[in-house]
């Protein structure tokens, strides 16, 4: 990273904007939170949420397992007054939602027009849900990139069946058929545990309805689950997920939706009042208003230091950068990748601040992948080719799973949420928050600042 244009001072500390409380944006804001103890730093952190979402299990929020407020940690604390000293952290939250970015000046624009000067901008903006532009997608379709996504979803299966139980000898065709698009971690997760939800927990709470005609059906464009893994774990997933009731469609793509049913591009369609659409994401649309190169994606291009070519005052992390592994490629959006680009960056700034030459070229240290399938089932692919599968591998995601929530008491809710849910096979959070059917008015959110 190259020097900035003056000398930071006690007085007159370094600027940094960081936009987006995801995986990359929080972890670099409290690294800096460490370094502005030691350094003339002063950090703006700026979300359109007051809070950092653990998406990876937004899935259990979706389907009755986990509370929103296990996955969700409000921001302002973590940077609040330490609880020894009462010394102030160097972190400034800011709520708001940037609509623009101005290079020349150095400056952001939020949507209530306040510009906020930076002498470096940091952008985690994240990806947001993207429907490829197939009909009614966006109109039926539930997203799951946010806890109010999530929400909307857990409360519409849950008043599919209520609805139900209200005339069980009058049942419209679809009215229990839930379609997870997409065959990625995301589906199979959802997929598994919407079957787990049906079977251990909504057959007692409805014995009045013939759950047997419940159809959960999963699908999937290409011709296997989990394309980024192993074809054995694709395998594994397939096979799981058949035993629990879940129709696997392979090969299936997605034509169009509307409210009672979705095409499939073979002229199939099948009737459904709950389409989750999990099969694609694309950049933030706040990578135009950096007015700078990016992939077909939409993702920005940055350079070896994740800055952009152009400009070294502008980083670019997590989802949004199109940084490139060792071999050309693209790395993949997810948030390990993150959170090492956003150590990385911090890293940066340390070197900035005390005149070395920085830690040089950014290079992610794959350390594996893994998706959970259901209850004593996951697949775990690790380095140097080791793969796991069964109860090893689902123990080893509840294990990673738990270490890399933020915060202690998340830590602890989702902990005994999952030991609750094992051993009584019951969801503790079985509740329809709103009122009309689409209550939350957020099923989609098209600019999720989640990087």
């Amino acid at each position: 990273m190259g020097p900035t244009d003056r000398t930071p001072t006690a007085t007159d500390p370094l600027h940094v904007v960081v936009v987006g409380a995801g995986f990359g944006g929080l972890t670099l804001a409290r690294e800096l939170s460490d370094l502005a103890r030691r350094r003339p730093l002063r950090v703006t952190l700026v979300d359109r949420r007051n809070h950092h979402t653990f998406q990876p299990l937004l899935y259990q929020v979706a389907t009755a397992g986990l509370q929103p407020q296990d996955v969700g940690h409000p921001l302002r604390p973590i940077f609040g007054l330490r609880r020894f000293g009462r010394r102030r952290s160097g972190v400034t939250v800011r709520l708001g939602e940037v609509v623009d970015v101005d290079r020349g000046a150095r400056a952001v624009v939020l949507d209530d027009g306040t510009r906020l000067g930076y002498d470096h901008l940091v952008v985690a903006a994240g990806a947001v849900t993207s429907d490829f532009g197939l009909p009614g997608v966006d109109e039926h379709g539930f997203g799951l990139k946010s806890l109010p996504e999530a929400l909307a979803l857990r409360d519409h299966v849950l008043r599919r069946f209520e609805e139900t139980a209200s005339r069980p000898d009058d049942v419209e065709e679809g009215e229990l058929t839930f379609v997870v698009a997409g065959g990625g971690p995301t589906g199979v997760e959802l997929a598994g545990a919407l079957a787990e939800l049906v079977e251990h927990v909504l057959r007692r709470d409805h014995p009045e309805l013939d759950l047997d005609r419940v159809r959960i059906v999963l699908l999937e464009a290409t011709d296997r689950l989990l394309g980024a893994f192993h074809e054995s774990s694709s395998k594994r997933a397939l096979d799981a997920l058949r035993a629990r009731g879940v129709e696997v469609r392979l090969g299936a793509a997605l034509a169009r939706a509307a409210a009672d049913h979705v095409e499939l591009a073979d002229g199939t369609v099948l009737p459904t009042r709950t389409l989750a659409w999990v099969a694609g994401v694309t950049a933030s649309p706040l990578a135009a208003a950096l007015d700078a190169p990016t992939t077909r994606g939409g993702r920005v291009v940055v350079d070896d230091h994740l800055r952009l070519p152009d400009d070294a005052h502008v980083h670019v992390v997590g989802d949004l950068a199109a940084a490139s592994a060792a071999d050309g490629a693209l790395l993949p959006q997810v948030a390990p990748v993150a959170l090492q680009q956003g150590r990385h960056v911090a890293e940066q700034f340390e070197a900035t601040l005390d005149g070395t030459s920085g830690p040089g070229p950014f290079r992610y240290v794959d350390k594996g992948t893994m998706a959970t399938i259901g209850r004593n089932d996951a697949v775990a692919e690790l380095p140097f080719g080791m793969r796991l599968g069964g109860r090893l591998a689902w123990l080893a995601w509840l294990g990673l799973h738990l270490l890399f929530l933020v915060g202690f008491r998340n830590r602890v809710a989702v902990l005994l949420s999952w030991v609750w849910n094992y051993l009584t096979y019951d969801r503790a959070a079985r509740l329809i928050l709103h009122v009309g059917e689409h209550g939350s008015g957020d099923r989609h959110v098209h600019l999720d600042t989640g990087g």
